[in-house]
């Protein structure tokens, strides 16, 4: 079992090479997603957790499809992300938005499954947005729920079309695994667009900028300066980071027990585990003031714990605290940087951080990878120093 996990793996890993080869910016930008084993009917699926993407591989599935077809899957899936489909859905008819989503993008992509849906399947043109072919497919008399397929429909032609402008098939399927496209709705848009536009970043510059024509508009949008204040990125990261615990509440009853036990609701804890660089870059009162105020202004009123650790090659000073302490303070340590101590400290934490926030100039060595949601809060001439993580630049 075992040997047929590990071929399955290397299958993958090989038609990541390939793309690195064919198309290098599909190629890393699949390089800086998260990455894990899921079973069901699909070979691949993508979503949003935690405001990360997060690919998601049966690898038995995966190694049953052709070379090819592992390509155009793995492309499928990286578009999806670049488009921001997952975290777009919110309110939207699901089987009708997830059909709409694959006729964007699927016919560019040259190698997908014989079944991949085609805007030719419902008589509609290429080229439209998502949005143009939901609103082909969605019928306003549609009585179904938002999850489901819908229910019926008034009246049918002998061709099949329903007379809203497409022909709709309800039993059509995406090549892809969306069922967890839900996890995605714990996830603000801004931040998404701000995770996925550092990608975008970082592979246009590890493919030498060669990016495939048909989404080069899209690449060129993400290349701009951003247009979020910083604020709002750090704000709306940490809403999305783990929600843990429970708490007791008579508001609302419990469903075995009504009017005897309080019923439970889950609590925002905030546990957060702040990192800050003693190199010269970030040793300024403007800078961690600036980032001290927000962090103050987030945890506010909440069951907020925080923790700061002052690092250079180690760990040099600790503190907790729920409030404003000692984070604008301008320690410096000297020294050369090595930013993994930070993260080796975060896994003997108990309780665990629910996220953790690095104020550097990510000039050192670093994880390769990392299970713990990550913003890399970055100086002006600052490097992000891994794929991993969710970057935001400090402007002051």
């Amino acid at each position: 079992m075992q040997s047929t996990e590990a071929s399955a793996h290397r299958e993958l890993e090989n038609t990541i090479v390939r793309l690195l080869k064919r198309r290098p910016f599909y190629g890393q930008f699949l390089l800086a997603m998260r990455r894990e084993q899921r079973p069901g009917t699909f070979p691949l699926g993508v979503t949003f957790r935690d405001g990360v993407p997060v690919l998601m591989v049966n690898p038995h599935r995966l190694e049953a499809e052709s070379p090819a077809i592992r390509e155009g899957l793995l492309e499928h899936c990286v578009r999806h992300v670049i488009h921001l489909h997952m975290v777009r859905r919110k309110g939207r008819n699901g089987h009708d938005w997830d059909v709409a989503c694959d006729l964007a993008i699927n016919p560019s992509i040259e190698h997908l499954p014989a079944d991949a849906p085609l805007p030719v399947h419902f008589s509609a043109d290429d080229g439209l947005a998502a949005e143009e072919y939901y609103s082909l497919l969605s019928n306003p008399f549609d009585a179904g729920s938002l999850e489901g397929q819908g229910t019926g429909r008034a009246s049918r032609d002998e061709g099949g079309a329903t007379g809203d402008g497409c022909d709709r098939d309800l039993n059509v399927t995406t090549v892809d695994d969306h069922s967890a496209w839900e996890e995605a709705d714990s996830t603000p848009f801004r931040l998404a667009e701000e995770v996925v536009r550092g990608m975008v970043r970082e592979a246009w510059r590890q493919a030498d900028g060669h990016v495939p024509a048909d989404i080069r508009r899209v690449i060129e949008g993400m290349l701009a300066p951003s247009p979020i204040p910083w604020q709002q990125v750090l704000r709306q990261f940490v809403a999305a980071a783990g929600r843990t615990g429970r708490e007791t509440s008579w508001l609302k009853e419990h469903r075995r027990f009504v009017h005897m036990t309080p019923g439970i609701r889950k609590r925002r804890r905030l546990n957060l585990l702040v990192g800050i660089d003693v190199s010269e870059s970030t040793d300024t009162v403007e800078l961690r003031e600036a980032f001290a105020r927000e962090l103050v202004r987030i945890s506010r009123g909440r069951d907020a714990q925080v923790t700061v650790l002052y690092a250079n090659s180690r760990i040099q000073q600790m503190e907790s605290f729920r409030g404003a302490l000692g984070l604008t303070e301008a320690y410096y340590g000297g020294g050369f940087t090595d930013l993994r101590p930070v993260f080796e400290h975060a896994r003997t934490m108990i309780p665990r951080p629910a996220a953790v926030i690095y104020l550097t100039d990510g000039v050192g060595p670093a994880p390769e990878q990392m299970e713990f949601p990550t913003l890399w809060v970055l100086t002006r001439a600052g490097e992000k120093p891994v794929p991993w993580g969710v970057e935001l630049r400090l402007e002051v």
